[in-house]
């Protein structure tokens, strides 16, 4: 008798898995891997498992070690060498990236396209594979590009298990395409990527992005190209990874690709995509209107998609009525056919029938659509079609709904819309056509003043007492969330960011240019990008801010701005051009004699001249400061300054004063039952007594803040504590207690997702290392903080490198901590 066949690996899986009694699901969270994984394995769909999902799944199953090389032959069988080293813990944290829209569930035709885009990609996964595998679909608008690319990608989502990214390129509008960086930007978020480690450098970003990619099978959908410029620095470099890309324009010249060029379905086609929409009961019923109207739409799937949703929503109405409308050419704008007209015609054909509607709310969502398509950006909020149709919320909501009905609106999320492009570019040429220039920049503004507005809750909720809320100029429109706090709007900000910087460039180009509004937004958005650390938006906004406001009298609002513009400089280490920026602020507040912004620079010039190690100069600013804050009974303020004045005395030897500017300091944010201040000047005060060697003073300080934040119950500053501690434990010699706060820190900073404290934390972890001799470790330490720190301010970065090196050359001066603040 013949022996029995040895089990396969999908086999032996699944008898492990129900034995131990786990779902797929049960075991890919135990095993730290996606289900998707897991069902593809059970399957016998991927055939060749990493060496680290193997090791994760015997652990997981907690196989006996007979059972561990039985399933490690068995795997080795197929799997061979290892393909790549095993991913650390830290990645296989990183959740799956899931991006893929959905698949359209009436797909139809395209069978050698599709057949040809598997072969490739298909092909491209496994570890023979010797290039990326690469695939560009190109057509007209509407042609179905995108629906066909996420067919083709829903396909294929067992070949690539480490993940699916979707992003949308902009090639061809509206606004702006998309950056290369900004891309970049988005692709590395979603592997994991802390947004402050990623380059601001394309070059760079395109290697941190690749070595993201290398050894992973994940597969991109890169929509609406502009060319090959645009999407190259996004593309994997290693095999097992691979892309579709589509766009409007031809992307013959990025060599390797695989060239789908789609042209409109076949009569058939189009046939069976109208029944898959209206049903096939219908299509049967009328064969000879239904052709008639395929070749109308001129067998592009969007047309047929919009007048066949107008059919579905309509079951009384004959197929033939329809195409009597199409017909009638006085309730056209243009005849159907196979070019962009034609996607006009059909697009028209669904606006006249709100135009003509008995319904007083399909007339308004028809006399809506020009407006709406005024602004750029990604996506469309209710709140910001309230303010372009100058409507309350809820009709606003109605109307869009309404649009959504008809297939002119995607709704995305809720209260969240998105236009298809040539619905839009259908929309502005409208808007064009019935609106004039004024009424068009007048909608953009209104537009831009809700985004003043929300900025202006955000500052009010973070800087309640602060003499910038009295500049404000924008009212409340009704239009916007009720915000609990100042974390609910920073999220509808986060939220509306790419948006916001797309209409601010679309306003820059536009009777806007010199509108006070691009001087107020930046003004407003000040705590927003402070508490985000968004820098370069805050530069970008800021450009030619001061002027604008000069232009319209706003002497207090240019003073301001004219301060705000130091902070980019200053957060990444200019500190010369932040300097001259502060005394060129301090001139505007003495022009108008405005003791506060006077005393808000002269604060923030000491704490820039003492960083710079000019202590006399720093120390002048800072009483200038103090007399100032008290002249004008400010207490919050004075409390600032008090902090600054104290560290500078620390640093020229005079104790006893420091103390004091310090506990007044302290006192006057604990009457005002301010925690944050508080720990934040306990903080500064620790740091100061540890530059000078004030150890126990300095831990004295650092639990105060400590205990104030915990009993506040605000963890957002915990690991800033920790380190600290382990800052002063360090300088004091006790290195492992030193390293203890450490280790406490940095599961804090993952915790709260602070990619840059914790790369600060693992520098001041090498340090330690380091003083202790053990030199690997600390290298090893440096190298993830390089790579977490990617874009932090240059003077992290310097310090890592510069430790790095005498690390490699074997120098060990004990431990040194950093002389710059937390």
């Amino acid at each position: 008798m013949s022996e029995p066949a040895a089990p396969t690996l999908s086999e032996l899986l699944r008898t492990f898995r129900i034995r131990a009694g786990l779902t797929q699901a049960a075991l890919a969270e135990r095993a730290r891997l996606s289900e998707q994984a897991i069902s593809v394995l059970e399957r016998g769909t991927r055939s060749r498992p990493r060496a680290d999902t193997i090791a994760a799944l015997i652990q997981a199953l907690a196989l006996t070690p007979t059972e561990a090389d039985q399933f490690r032959t068995v795997a080795r069988g197929k799997l061979g060498t290892p393909r790549t080293a095993p991913r650390d813990a830290a990645t296989d944290q990183v959740p799956t990236p899931w991006q893929l829209p959905p698949a359209a569930p009436d797909f139809t035709g395209r069978a050698a396209q599709l057949d040809a885009i598997l072969a490739v990609l298909r092909d491209s996964s496994g570890d023979g594979a010797a290039t990326v595998g690469l695939v560009t679909i190109t057509g007209m608008g509407g042609i179905g590009k995108t629906t066909l690319a996420v067919q083709a990608a829903h396909k294929l989502a067992a070949s690539y298990p480490d993940g699916h990214l979707y992003l949308n390129l902009r090639g061809y509008g509206p606004g702006v395409p998309v950056s290369p960086i900004d891309a970049q930007r988005h692709l590395l978020r979603s592997l994991g990527s802390d947004v402050s480690s990623i380059p601001d450098d394309v070059d760079e970003a395109t290697a941190l992005l690749r070595s993201q990619l290398a050894g992973k099978r994940v597969l991109l959908l890169l929509d609406n190209a502009a060319d090959a410029a645009q999407v190259l620095p996004l593309l994997p470099g290693h095999a097992g990874s691979a892309a579709i890309i589509t766009s409007r324009g031809s992307l013959a010249n990025l060599h390797g690709a695989r060239q789908i060029l789609l042209d409109a379905l076949s009569e058939s086609e189009s046939v069976d995509l109208l029944a898959g929409v209206i049903g096939p009961t219908r299509v049967a019923a009328e064969p000879d209107a239904t052709r008639t109207l395929a070749a109308y739409s001129g067998c592009l799937p969007l047309a047929i998609r919009l007048v066949g949703g107008r059919l579905a929503t309509r079951p009384t109405w004959p197929i033939q009525h329809f195409v009597e409308l199409l017909q009638d050419e006085e309730r056209r704008l243009d005849s159907l056919g196979s070019d962009e007209m034609g996607v006009r015609a059909s697009i028209a054909s669904s606006v006249q029938f709100l135009e003509n509607s008995d319904r007083e709310l399909d007339r308004q969502a028809a006399a809506a659509l020009p407006w709406l398509a005024i602004p750029d950006g990604s996506d469309l909020t209710t709140a910001v079609a309230g303010a372009l149709l100058q409507l309350p919320l809820r009709r606003a909501d109605a109307i869009v709904e309404r649009l959504v009905d008809l297939n002119l609106l995607e709704s995305v999320a809720p209260d969240r819309y998105r236009f298809h492009d040539l619905i839009r570019a259908y929309g502005r040429e409208v808007a064009e056509q019935r609106l004039s220039l004024t009424e068009r920049d007048g909608a953009l503004a209104r537009v831009l003043q809700l985004y003043t507005e929300a900025a202006w809750v955000c500052h009010g909720f973070a800087h309640p007492t602060s003499p910038r809320l009295s500049l404000a100029t924008v009212g409340g429109s009704a239009l916007l969330p009720v915000f609990s706090g100042r974390d609910s709007v920073v999220r509808w900000l986060d939220a509306e960011q790419r948006n916001l910087m797309d209409r601010v460039r679309q306003a820059r180009q536009s009777s806007l240019a010199n509108s006070v509004l691009l001087a107020e937004l930046p003004l407003a958005l000040f705590s927003y990008h402070e508490s985000r650390m968004r820098w370069q938006e805050m530069r970008e906004l800021g450009a030619g801010a001061v002027t604008i406001a000069v232009q319209h009298d706003r002497p207090a609002t240019a003073a301001w701005l004219q301060h705000d513009s130091a902070i980019p400089d200053a957060e990444t280490g200019v500190n010369g051009a932040a300097i001259d920026s502060i005394r060129v602020a301090l001139q505007m507040f003495s022009a108008i004699d405005d003791p506060f912004g006077q005393a808000r620079c002269c604060s923030s010039l000491a704490y820039l001249l003492g960083l710079d190690g000019q202590i006399d100069d720093a120390l002048a600013y800072g009483r200038m400061a103090l007399a100032l804050s008290r002249t004008i009974q400010d207490p919050t303020l004075e409390g600032v300054a008090l902090t600054a004045v104290g560290v500078l005395y620390d640093r020229t030897g005079d104790f006893e004063r420091a103390d004091e500017a310090f506990a007044q300091g302290i006192g006057l944010a604990e009457q005002a039952k301010d925690t944050r201040a508080t720990f934040r000047r306990c903080m500064n005060a620790a740091f100061a007594h540890a530059q000078v060697g004030r150890h126990s003073e300095a831990e004295d300080m650092a639990v105060r803040g400590l205990h104030v934040i915990e009993q506040a119950g605000d963890g957002s500053f915990l690991g800033e504590g920790q380190h600290m501690l382990a800052i002063i434990y360090a300088a004091s010699g006790d290195l492992s207690r030193a390293a203890a706060h450490i280790d406490s820190g940095l599961q804090m900073a993952r915790a709260s997702h602070d990619g840059l404290r914790e790369g600060r934390l693992y520098i001041e972890l090498a340090r330690i290392n380091a003083a202790r001799g053990e030199q690997d470790a600390a290298a090893q330490q440096l190298d993830l903080a390089l790579t977490l720190l990617r874009n932090a301010p240059e003077v992290y970065l310097t310090d890592a490198r510069q430790l790095l090196e005498k690390i490699r050359r074997n120098e060990n001066d004990g431990y040194q901590f950093a002389n710059y603040p937390l």
